[in-house]
């Protein structure tokens, strides 16, 4: 009996604290509503109301003022009912309202009219910028398109060239050509998926992603949007931004890009989306495939002095405070501080040294010094010290087993020189200065070409019998890699072991084959500038790149001879000199 009768005193005190609990909670619950209630009350009397709408009633006309499309209208509607019955003190009250405001600040609707003037985009392309012909022409007609066909789809252009050649100031030149508004976001060193796509709200702090913030920053959907430095984008556990680009960046599917943040589908397809870049090679392929490549190659010394007159030195004359009345640079200045001091794709480098020259005259003129100032090539030294840059090509040609040739580097093209040396040894091969395998296995092809061809070449037979050959390339802190200097080093491996030393003046590029057939690389216009600017005159070339010889600028052709080859034996006709004696090594 006292077992049951404990049982039923349990459940009774069980279900007389369960009671008590939900009394409590309507307790609350109807404290609160009486609260809210009178708050209405007071808020009435004082004509709180009246003064303004609340904040519900004013989403509500920002909604209806803002003619979003269907899906959104849909989207924001739900979401403001959804809080006008919520807490305002509560935090999802305030995650719900911000993402409200992001759905009503896009422009949805809102574009600029595309200046389809083609003769006044083409007046403000040729102020901002000297040459790049490919790329203006390349934007008057997809202006020229976009007038007869409204409906035409933006296209996704790529800058690719050295540092300092103008690709982003360019987008700005284009987005004031075409009157549209000018976004620019850095891609350098980008590793979070979230950056491009944006982060679920889920998350606490979550936002829409780069392209949304920009769109939202431009006030319209027709901007030109600038994705600098597409090749240094990175990846790590956060996710691949480059693949997250694919579908921004392509014309077929942007038209519903939907960020994580909205969740709702934005149409990208009447943005501009233009990227930059120094290199190609570090850029997936499928994202490359969706982009239009046009190269920026580096600047001859001619438009570099024209640059110089035309932008850089009207601009750094202002930023110090002078007067072109005061201070004048000579053409001849130009030349030396592009030859001595500067040697580079672009002309950066070459701003900072006039720069220099303008601090240097700023501070004469604020010591009390009058008159003009005329900087003469002789008065350079004074301002930027001692010239960093020399030609020693000749000096360094001018033994048996040097060679020079042409590379190409991501901030333009440069002189390579490979050094040949025997002596008495093991029948070894050596290579030095950090080369990479594909450069390595060149020097080993050309060392077979040369034992094989030795007796046509005047060499003895059994040269390499009781001797090691050694090959280095100079710069060794520098990775060097690809097939394009095994030209350059057989030539140094048939001057060492003819004793005939290379001329001067001839820089060659090539691939080789062990019959001796000489291959097309890539790159040509940059290696060829750069040996212009090297004092180079006469360039061998695989006969196969003839058409790339289109590409280089006339003054540059003129000024140089260019030997087409398909063979070894017509390279070193070309560019072995007269031998210096029997003993040479």
């Amino acid at each position: 009996l006292t077992l049951f009768v404990n049982e039923e005193l349990e459940i009774g005190k069980m279900g007389q604290q369960i009671q008590s609990q939900v009394q409590k909670g309507i307790d609350k619950t109807q404290r609160e509503y009486y609260l809210r209630e009178q708050l209405k009350a007071i808020q009435k009397e004082l004509g709180v109301n009246e003064q303004g709408p609340s904040e519900i009633q004013e989403l509500r006309e920002r909604l209806e003022k803002k003619g979003l499309p269907e899906a959104a209208h849909k989207v924001a509607d739900k979401e403001i009912e959804k809080i006008s019955k919520m807490n305002p003190s509560s935090s999802e009250y305030t995650v719900s309202t911000n993402y409200l405001d992001w759905l009503l600040d896009m422009p949805w609707a809102e574009s600029t009219r595309d200046m389809l003037d083609l003769k006044k985009a083409e007046r403000v392309l040729n102020r901002h910028h000297y040459d790049l012909q490919k790329v203006k022409k390349r934007i008057l007609e997809y202006l020229a398109v976009r007038k007869l066909n409204p409906s035409h789809k933006g296209p996704i252009l790529c800058f690719v060239g050295p540092p300092g050649t103008g690709k982003t100031s360019l987008g700005r030149s284009i987005a004031q050509a075409m009157g549209r508004k000018f976004v620019r976001i850095s891609l350098g060193g980008v590793r979070d998926e979230a950056e491009i796509r944006g982060h679920r709200r889920t998350y606490v702090g979550a936002l829409p992603g780069r392209i949304i913030h920009g769109l939202k920053k431009a006030g319209s959907n027709n901007p030109v949007f600038m994705l600098d430095e597409v090749d240094k984008i990175g990846t790590d556990f956060r996710g691949d931004p480059a693949s997250a680009l694919l579908e921004v960046l392509d014309p077929e599917q942007n038209f519903s890009f939907s960020d994580h943040y909205l969740e709702v589908e934005f149409d990208l397809s009447r943005v501009m989306f233009i990227t930059t870049a120094n290199q190609l090679d570090t850029i997936p392929r499928p994202l490359l495939d969706r982009m239009e490549v046009l190269e920026l190659p580096g600047y001859t010394e001619y438009e570099k002095v024209s640059i110089a007159k035309r932008f850089l030195i009207p601009r750094q004359v202002k930023e110090h405070g002078l007067s072109r009345s005061r201070v004048s640079l000579t053409k001849g200045t130009l030349e030396r501080i592009i030859r001595e001091y500067t040697r580079e794709a672009g002309v950066r480098n070459l701003e900072r040294e006039i720069g220099a020259l303008c601090r240097g005259v700023a501070r004469r003129i604020a010591g009390g010094e009058e008159g003009r100032f005329a900087i003469t090539p002789d008065r350079v030294q004074e301002y930027l010290g001692h010239p960093r840059f020399s030609s020693d090509i000749e000096e360094r040609t001018s033994v048996p087993g040097v060679a020079t040739g042409m590379a190409w580097t991501p901030a333009g093209g440069d002189l390579l020189f490979v050094e040949a040396t025997l002596m008495p040894g093991q029948k070894s091969l050596v290579l030095t200065g950090q080369l990479g395998e594909v450069m390595k296995e060149s020097a080993q092809a050309a060392l077979s070409y040369v034992r094989s061809k030795a007796k046509s070449l005047g060499i003895a037979e059994d040269f390499f019998k009781d001797n090691d050959l050694h090959i280095h390339v100079p710069a060794g802190a520098i990775p060097k890699d690809g097939p394009s200097a095994g030209v350059t080093i057989l030539t140094a491996l048939a001057s060492l072991l003819t004793c005939r030393p290379i001329k001067s003046d001839v820089a060659m590029t090539g691939e080789v084959t062990l019959r001796g057939s000489v291959l097309p690389v890539g790159g040509i216009k940059e290696k060829v500038l750069a040996a212009s600017r090297n004092g180079i005159k006469h360039i061998i070339l695989p006969e196969r790149n003839k058409n790339d010889l289109e590409e280089i600028p006339a003054e540059i052709r003129e000024s140089l001879t260019f030997h087409l080859v398909k063979k070894m034996e017509d390279v070193l006709e070309l560019a072995l000199d007269t031998p210096v004696g029997p003993s040479c090594n």
